[in-house]
């Protein structure tokens, strides 16, 4: 009887360990869909809620536009949240950064958060390959959970961004930008891509693996408190934080939602990797541009320091 009882936690617990997180898909990019497919993963937002979204560089049109997410964001009672950036152009800089959010409507119908317009705080990073810690926005200590809602496309540097780059580089402060694409090296902006830093040791698969390391330290921080949710629309090789991104050559797909932030980038990545392209509807341009960029090895780095896993469920709504 013992030995019964004792096979048959082992095959529970064996159970668990195998089970492969849930990514939900639905074809449909609506308002009410996005609504959906948050409900679908069954975790109430709670508390103080963040939501975290690119607000997009001034002039780009890609972003996710305010009418689009608000239903999901009056759902939560949330705020946008957003950092400055670490390159220059409309958002660098807390003032510019405001007129650029209040051009493109976010703060007419939200409250909208500055997370670093006032300073910084470190949060720990579990991986130290590269980084002693995380540089995010001081706000970020004033919620108690995270809608992380990105816009999956293609990025200069990483490839491609998602919720894993949304939680890395998206909190991260100035400061903190610098670090992770120094890899560490530096947290000054002016210094960060220059060559010297570059030959000291930054390569392109290291800033990929601060990436992950610093999306992680997010993770943690909120405790599983975070939800991770990718819109796949405006398929740009170009990230919204480009100011004049290319035009499109992929068709909208769909929208992604899951709570391990591997899983849901890996899902989108097979999306794209295995669609069977046709002209005026080409996959080729952005998957030439995350291979240029090796941008596929975050999710392996990402699963390898255990922040998810590359192995997933997809259900369809």
């Amino acid at each position: 009887m013992k030995r019964s009882l004792l096979t048959a936690y082992t095959l529970v617990f064996a159970l668990i360990a195998t089970a492969q997180p849930k990514v939900f898909f639905t074809k449909e990019i609506t308002p009410e869909s996005l609504v959906k497919i948050y409900k679908a993963l069954g975790v109430e937002a709670k508390g103080r809620v963040a939501v975290k979204i690119s607000t997009g560089e001034g002039g780009n049109t890609h972003y996710l536009k305010p009418p689009f997410i608000r239903p999901l964001v009056e759902e939560v009672n949330g705020t946008i949240v957003e950092c400055c950036t670490a390159y220059g152009g409309t958002r660098q800089d807390p003032k510019r950064h405001w007129e650029t959010i209040h051009e493109h409507g976010f703060d007419s119908i939200f409250a909208v958060d500055l997370m670093d317009e006032f300073g910084d705080i470190r949060i720990p990073v579990k991986d130290h390959k590269h980084l002693r810690y995380d540089i995010v926005g001081e706000h970020l200590a004033n919620y108690d959970f995270m809608i992380n809602l990105a816009h999956f496309k293609g990025h200069a540097m990483g490839g491609f961004g998602g919720v894993l780059k949304n939680a890395s580089i998206g909190v991260a402060s100035t400061a903190g930008k610098a670090y992770i694409h120094s890899a560490g090296k530096t947290t000054d902006a002016k210094l960060a891509w220059t060559p010297e830093y570059i030959a000291a040791g930054r390569t392109q698969d290291s800033f990929l693996e601060s990436m992950a390391s610093a999306a992680q330290a997010v993770h943690n921080y909120f405790d599983g408190h975070v939800i991770y949710i990718n819109v796949m629309n405006n398929l740009s090789v170009d990230c919204d934080c480009d100011g004049h991104p290319a035009k499109p050559e992929l068709q909208d797909m769909g929208i992604m939602a899951s709570l391990d932030p591997v899983a849901v980038d890996q899902a989108c990545l097979d999306m794209v990797f295995n669609y069977q392209g046709k002209p005026g509807d080409d996959n080729q341009p952005l998957i030439r541009r995350i291979n240029r960029q090796h941008g596929t090895y975050i999710t392996d780095y990402a699963e390898q320091i255990g922040l998810g896993s590359k192995k997933y469920e997809l259900i369809k709504l």
